[in-house]
């Protein structure tokens, strides 16, 4: 019954901190419960607690932190439009001008000083500058 009562609250810490590490003691609890139902003694417990504790710890951390580390992060928002492609609607400088991206119109400015962009062009946006796309 103790093993039990240990493994809920291993639990407890687990659900509040988020702290995976938490639920894989709670299951060597468990293991430790079960292990005690079958006849096994104090000492033979303990040791089956830290043995699958251990063991859990060893193997399914580094694999969930393997996975966390490759997934891609989804851009959303503005961050989603930089790198995307863009038609020219009104003459871009750096002083300002038109662009149709993502099917919508933005006010848009080049990023090199010196670069002019005509009606009817492609440009990448490579910032979003408030309300105002940042193109080459």
């Amino acid at each position: 019954m103790w093993w039990l009562m240990a493994a809920v609250a291993l639990g407890i810490p687990l659900v509040l901190t988020a702290m995976p590490e938490f639920g894989m003691m709670a299951a060597g609890a468990g293991a430790a419960a079960i292990g005690a139902g079958l006849g096994l003694g104090p000492v033979g417990q303990v040791l089956l607690f830290i043995a699958v504790s251990v063991a859990l710890i060893a193997v399914v951390r580094p694999i969930a932190a393997r996975h966390s580390v490759g997934r891609p992060q989804l851009a959303t928002g503005t961050e989603a439009l930089k790198g995307r492609q863009a038609t020219v609607l009104e003459r871009v400088d750096a002083e300002g001008g038109r662009i149709k991206l993502a099917g919508e119109v933005w006010s848009a400015r080049a990023l090199d000083t010196d670069s002019v962009y005509e009606p009817g062009h492609q440009v990448d946006v490579v910032e979003i500058d408030g309300a105002t796309a940042i193109v080459m």
